[in-house]
């Protein structure tokens, strides 16, 4: 079964099929960024890093935060309060009954998280991202 691309995803981003993306992704990664899984609170390294750098997409690498707008939301997620421009983008999730907005990479439309309007700083924005989803690379 060949996964779909989402129309909101850049034009020339990876297309490939579910195969593939089992190739290039831990079992976990797969199960969160293609399948819209969750990891349980708590367990992404991530949650305690707090060096300068920039968070990527951990399937194709784009840019999607700066340790700049990460924050320790309490939550056991990796929390930051806005994305980089460009980055992102964002879609309805109506699973688990209720309304939700989710976090995908705009290249690969891999599932990030999800956004809450309850963050502490002055965008009022929590993403609570899954750290299996992200790749950190320090600031040289």
């Amino acid at each position: 079964m060949d996964t779909k691309k989402p129309e909101s995803v850049a034009a020339g981003a990876p297309e490939k099929t579910d195969d593939q993306w089992q190739e290039v992704l831990t079992p976990t990664q797969y199960q969160v960024m293609r399948c819209h899984g969750t990891e349980m609170a708590g367990t992404s390294p991530l949650n305690k890093e707090k060096r300068a750098g920039m968070y990527r997409c951990a399937a194709c690498g784009t840019p999607l935060f700066s340790s700049e707008t990460k924050f320790d939301s309490g939550t056991g997620w990796p929390s930051f309060d806005a994305p980089i421009e460009g980055g992102v983008e964002t879609s309805v999730d109506r699973s688990h009954f209720m309304a939700r907005t989710e976090v995908h990479c705009r290249n690969c439309g891999g599932h990030l998280g999800h956004v809450f309007p309850d963050g502490p700083t002055p965008t009022g924005q929590r993403y609570c991202m899954n750290g299996v989803a992200l790749e950190f690379e320090e600031k040289k």
